[in-house]
């Protein structure tokens, strides 16, 4: 029996997902009632809202005025790969990977467009490469948050102000609650479904001026998708940023995108925005100090995520299983919390070790994260009797 007896208040917001995520406090459908449904997005009226949902990624990331911003088809994959096979190949190229997002630019870059003059430079999951190896007079590809991992650069410091190459970030789980220092970025991916809860399918691309001159001068050995191209008769297509789209966006998803950043804006911007992460992050890494059973994944805290915060349980008992064991005692942890409607969604990332993965962005409030925390005691407890009695 546990020893923590099943606590009697939820949270009200039980959501607690890495992607999609919850959407903003107060949230509902009345929100989109102005998206523009049944219009052309090439009208007026889809143009309009699209250039807003621009100007205001601008005015909330803080994106200098001189970086171009785009709406691009396929979330932040779709942004990612845009960079890829487009900026790619000019020079050689430092790949960065500690998880598993990461560690599938590896693969895309190496196996799909087959660069020859690639260095990896990987770690494990909990702990970031050696930075101090990185080369800048390649280009180089990193994740600024591992979404999978919990773990974040802590800030772009190690980044040169007078590199040579391309700086290309996946930033997904990290736009919103993160600091991007910009200055040392030249290429910046997320999507919508991360930080402010929006809905799935589009990404967005930011270029720096550096990025443009390279789509301008340099030219990739392989075929272009239409979905990826960027310029047209040697000219950058300017209309990719100013909310003409590649492809048909949903008006839907854009008016969710706007009511997310006019939130953003209302509650003080990204400053507030981080601040909301930080709180939440901050009842979770005191629950954690205060119980040996769980820790976080993260090796330093400096490096910890406070969004994606990914735990591991190390209970000894439980860490005396197998990993099929380790990682059936999480998803009964997991299940159980689904099954009394207190949390969904947070087990660890298929491809990450076994343990627990809680969103702690913007959109969660704090007093719902610490209602969250007795709820996982008794969910531990409860599975770890289980496990007692079917060793008796």
């Amino acid at each position: 029996m546990a020893k923590t007896a099943k606590p009697d208040v939820r949270p009200q917001n039980t959501h607690f997902s890495s992607g999609p995520c919850s959407k903003r406090p107060g949230w509902t459908l009345d929100a989109l009632s102005d998206a523009p449904l049944g219009r052309s997005h090439r009208a007026k009226v889809g143009k309009t809202k699209l250039q807003q949902a621009i100007d205001l990624t601008r005015e909330i990331l803080e994106v200098p005025a001189d970086y171009r911003i785009g709406i691009v088809p396929a979330s932040d994959t779709g942004a990612l790969e845009m960079a890829l096979w487009s900026l790619l190949g000019e020079r050689g190229v430092d790949m960065l990977a500690w998880e598993s997002f990461g560690a599938g630019w590896v693969t895309d870059v190496v196996k799909q467009l087959k660069l020859k003059d690639v260095r990896r430079i990987e770690a494990g999951y909990g702990e970031l490469p050696d930075l101090t190896t990185v080369d800048f007079d390649r280009d180089v590809v990193f994740t600024w948050n591992g979404t999978t991992s919990g773990v974040r650069v802590p800030n772009a410091d190690f980044i040169p102000a007078d590199r040579k190459g391309l700086t290309i970030c996946d930033a997904t789980s990290a736009a919103f609650a993160q600091n991007l220092d910009f200055a040392k970025l030249d290429v910046v991916t997320f999507s919508w479904q991360k930080v402010l809860g929006g809905e799935g399918a589009h990404g967005v691309i930011i270029l720096s001026p550096r990025a443009v001159e390279r789509l301008l001068t340099y030219t990739p050995a392989w075929p272009l998708p239409k979905i990826f191209r960027m310029t047209s008769g040697g000219k950058l297509s300017e209309g990719i940023f100013k909310g003409e789209t590649i492809n048909t966006p949903s008006m839907l998803c854009v008016e969710d995108y706007i009511d997310a950043l006019l939130w953003a804006r209302k509650i003080g911007g990204l400053k507030a925005l981080i601040a909301r992460a930080d709180a939440n992050t901050k009842v979770i890494t005191d629950f954690v100090a205060a119980n040996d059973w769980i820790a976080n994944l993260a090796v330093k805290p400096e490096t910890a995520s406070n969004t994606s915060v990914c735990l591991r349980i190390v209970d000894k008992d439980v860490e005396a299983l197998d990993a099929d064991g380790q990682a059936g005692f999480a998803k009964g942890v997991v299940t159980l919390l689904e099954k009394e409607g207190v949390a969904y969604d947070i087990g660890a990332y298929r491809d990450a070790p076994s343990g627990l993965r809680i969103w702690a962005g913007a959109t969660i409030e704090a007093a719902d994260m610490e209602k969250l925390m007795p709820w996982l005691s008794w969910a531990f407890e409860t599975q770890k009797a289980t496990l007692s009695q079917v060793a008796a």
